[in-house]
Parts: C-alpha cells; sequence; structure tokens
C-alpha cells in the first residue's frame, strides 16, 4: 500500500506530517518507508549530496531504502524543481521516478511518498507534482498549512486533486502560526468547503515524536480510509 503527501505550498508540513505517518504505521508493526522523489536545497553529508527532508523520513522509517531509489532528483539549489534540473542539465523524467517507486514499494509494506512543493509545482516544462501522482497512481493527502491565506490555496489545492480523478482520502491542518487569529475558524470553513474528510488537526513542532495516542488515531484514520 502506498499514499502520496502533497501540499498547499513549500512549508506547510509536508515532510513533518509524512514522518509522522511513517512513525505511526511502523509502530503498528508494519514495513514502512518514506520516499521523496524530488528535492532541492540540497547540501553535502561527507562529501556526498542530502536533503534534511530525506533524512527526516529515512530516521523515521523502519526500511532502509537506498538513496538513489528513494530519492532519485536531488538538486542544490533551493528553487523549482524545473529551474534546478535545468541548470544541472538533469531532466526529471517522471519514468525514471516509477521505476524507482516500483522497487521501494517491493521492499516496504507501506510506502509513503512526499511531494516537492505544491500540487502544481513544475517538475519540466510539461509535467508537474500532479502528474508526478497520476503516473503513480496514488491516493492523496492534502497537508493544509494553517496561516493567514491558507484557505484560497487550500480550496484550489483541494478542487484540482478532485479533478485529477485520483482517490482523495482527506486532508490535515497543519497549524503553522500559534498567533495565527481564530485557527480554528478557518478549519470549520475548510471543512465546509473540502469534499474529503479532515483527518487529524497538528500545531506544526518541527519533531516527529508528538503524541503518541495522536500519531495512532492518524494512522488508525489513514488505514481505514485507505481500504
Amino acid at each position: 500500500m502506498s499514499i502520496f503527501i502533497t501540499g498547499t505550498d513549500t512549508g506547510c508540513g509536508k515532510t513533518y506530517i509524512s514522518a509522522l505517518l511513517i512513525h505511526a504505521i511502523a509502530m503498528q508493526g508494519l514495513r514502512v518507508a518514506g520516499m521523496k522523489p524530488v528535492a532541492t536545497g540540497a547540501g553535502k553529508l561527507q562529501d556526498e549530496l542530502t536533503h534534511e527532508d530525506d533524512q527526516i523520513l529515512l530516521k523515521a522509517s523502519n526500511v532502509a531504502l537506498e538513496q538513489k531509489l528513494r530519492n532519485p532528483y536531488l538538486f542544490i539549489p533551493a528553487c523549482s524543481p524545473h529551474i534546478a534540473a535545468i541548470e544541472a542539465n538533469e531532466p526529471i523524467r517522471l519514468e525514471k521516478i516509477l521505476d524507482a517507486y516500483k522497487l521501494c514499494k517491493a521492499a516496504t509494506d507501506y510506502l509513503v511518498v512526499e511531494g516537492v512543493g505544491g500540487w502544481r509545482a513544475p517538475l519540466s516544462s510539461s509535467d508537474s507534482v500532479a502528474d508526478l501522482a497520476t503516473i503513480l497512481g496514488l491516493p492523496v493527502i492534502l497537508v493544509v498549512g494553517v496561516k493567514l491565506g491558507c484557505i484560497n490555496h487550500a480550496v484550489l489545492t483541494a478542487d484540482a486533486i478532485k479533478a485529477s480523478g485520483l482517490s482523495f482520502l482527506g486532508w490535515v491542518a497543519n497549524v503553522l502560526d500559534p498567533l495565527m487569529y481564530d485557527p480554528g475558524g478557518n478549519i470549520s470553513y475548510l471543512e465546509s468547503k473540502i469534499d474529503a474528510p479532515l483527518l487529524m488537526r497538528f500545531n506544526y513542532s518541527g519533531g516527529v515524536k508528538g503524541d503518541t495516542e495522536a500519531m495512532n488515531n492518524f494512522v488508525k484514520q489513514i488505514l481505514k480510509v485507505a481500504e
């Protein structure tokens, strides 16, 4: 079983939620790992390119997939993937990601695939994150970064996911700004406008340990709707 995690934009908490989900699934006794097919903003660790998001997912996983499989496209500039790919002269090919995905999937009971940026973030002049999710054929969870302006991003993204024809399992409200005025009111409004269930509400903490009971409830929700 696999799932695709997308978000309203960069920095909405996709990696945080993906890691929570991976950790909680591992607690159920399943072989689980994370895959970050495309990442920009890489750095060097012991003379090898690495990315913080990939390392967070790897730490949460209980299956250690090869880096070239779990993260086939890795670029140094912190910019849109299509720009980084052009500068590196390394076009992002969906077929290459699909081949890597199949090998990762074969090694796990559950694979969490995290997108890059938002749903329509470009990977090339012709392909976007939406096209990646489509070629993988995975059910989708949307992470909404709850902050001022999130309603527009969330509703438009949810509508686009529904229009793609993929299974839209639900969405997660990830409250980014502790000082935001009435986050609950924003979440309630989104519940009335997004045609998919609110799976869980989180307050971003920057870690993946969190509350064990909340994580267990979260994964039970995901496994239930993904049946």
